[in-house]
């Protein structure tokens, strides 16, 4: 039991830390396009930290519900990404709570700031004051919507996570295989201008 305690503990302050970092840079990164920025370039940001969001959760529910074993036999039949698949998939609470807690979550939060800008320049547009009824209703108005766009987005997405995990966790398998591979050939690189530069020296 105190075992278990101790790996929670040492999980959840990983996992804090990990959520301040990503919600800082997502912060970030919405501020700045938004400082400035027109209307539909902030809808348009809205949209796509809407779609994150979606996506983290399928990923992380499709993590919890996949087999180990499916990705253990791709990795036999030399399938790229299949070795990637099966670590997700071993490691499912991690990656589950990764993707649904974190990515998940911090998209949320981040969405809900950043429609709070679009109801500012909505309300520009047409003149009115914050306080006002039109205000009011233009607040209402987007957030239900995005609220709709963000549940019907995540209830369609679950039904394919549960019946099509092991397509969807092969998939993010295949990306952290190339994202590895792209960072071993940069790797290789930058050691190689190195060695170019100290026999220059």
């Amino acid at each position: 039991m105190f075992r278990l305690m101790r790996e929670s503990l040492q999980w959840s302050s990983n996992i804090s830390f990990l959520t301040f970092g990503m919600a800082f840079l997502f912060a970030l990164i919405s501020t700045l396009f938004q400082e400035g920025s027109g209307l539909f370039l902030s809808l348009l940001i809205v949209f796509v930290f809407i779609m994150i969001g979606i996506i983290g959760d399928t990923i992380g529910l499709a993590a919890a519900t996949s087999q180990e074993n499916h990705f253990h036999a791709m990795a036999a039949k030399k399938v790229k990404g299949a070795k990637e698949a099966a670590f997700i998939a071993k490691k499912a609470p991690l990656f589950s709570s990764l993707f649904n807690d974190v990515v998940g979550d911090i998209s949320g939060i981040v969405t809900g700031a950043a429609s709070t800008a679009v109801v500012f320049q909505l309300a520009k547009l047409v003149q009115t004051s914050e306080g006002s009824i039109w205000f009011i209703i233009i607040s209402v108005v987007l957030t239900s919507i995005i609220a709709a766009f963000t549940v019907g987005g995540k209830a369609i997405c679950k039904t394919l996570a549960i019946y099509h995990s092991t397509n969807i966790i092969l998939y993010t398998g295949k990306m952290m295989y190339y994202l590895k591979a792209c960072t071993r050939i940069f790797a290789i690189w930058k050691k190689e201008n190195r060695s170019v530069h100290m026999q220059s020296r």
